[in-house]
């Protein structure tokens, strides 16, 4: 994925939140990441030097508030922010597209996971028919190997179910890790989708 800041971008929009109102690095940190859907957490380390940088050319001041420090946009801060108001504009529609691409990764990983699962299950349960189906025609078949059978099918089942639960935590926790957002409406399309799949399987069992 593309950088969420361009050069010099991210210099302008600690600029423009300090234009919002005064504060202190963590303070920061976190409204960065709040406006960008948490595409985009910042260490102290990205934070700490820029703000140095911007006290050094005197837009910004810092004053020592008990443990914190905080950090107020100068007049020189300000007229900066508003002569290049127009940069921030082209910032901010720039952040918005990069959360709607990340939230639609997102949506289309999951409804892929949603579609191999059911058409798992939907494999299980026809296979579990064509073996039943298969004992009856041949009448060999007994009750235990019956049971065997569906028992055997119920441990497919329950691996695939727990593999496609490792791969979706897994999924999501390292999107989360890099710095991606995941969504309520993606968490709700799971929900839906892993209804939808539970509903299926339970019509072809009882087909």
């Amino acid at each position: 994925m593309a950088p969420v800041f361009s050069h010099g971008d991210l210099r302008l929009y600690l600029l423009s939140l300090l234009d919002e109102s005064p504060r202190h690095g963590y303070d920061l940190m976190q409204a960065l990441s709040d406006r960008t859907g948490g595409t985009y957490t910042p260490s102290a380390g990205t934070i700490y030097p820029r703000l140095a940088k911007l006290e050094e050319e005197g837009l910004v001041t810092k004053t020592v508030d008990g443990r914190k420090t905080v950090y107020e946009i100068t007049d020189a801060g300000r007229a900066e922010v508003a002569a290049r108001a127009g940069d921030l504009a082209g910032i901010e529609a720039g952040l918005a597209d990069s959360v709607r691409l990340i939230a639609d990764e997102v949506r289309g990983s999951v409804r892929e996971a949603m579609k191999s699962l059911r058409a798992d299950l939907a494999s299980a349960a026809r296979a579990d028919q064509d073996a039943a189906q298969r004992r009856s025609e041949s009448g060999a078949a007994t009750e235990d190997a019956s049971r065997s059978e569906s028992r055997e099918q119920v441990r497919r089942a329950e691996s695939l179910v727990a593999e496609f639960r490792a791969n979706v935590r897994a999924d999501l926790r390292t999107h989360v890790a890099h710095g991606g957002a995941v969504a309520a409406s993606v968490v709700d399309d799971l929900a839906r989708a892993l209804d939808e799949a539970s509903r299926s399987l339970i019509r072809s069992l009882r087909g």
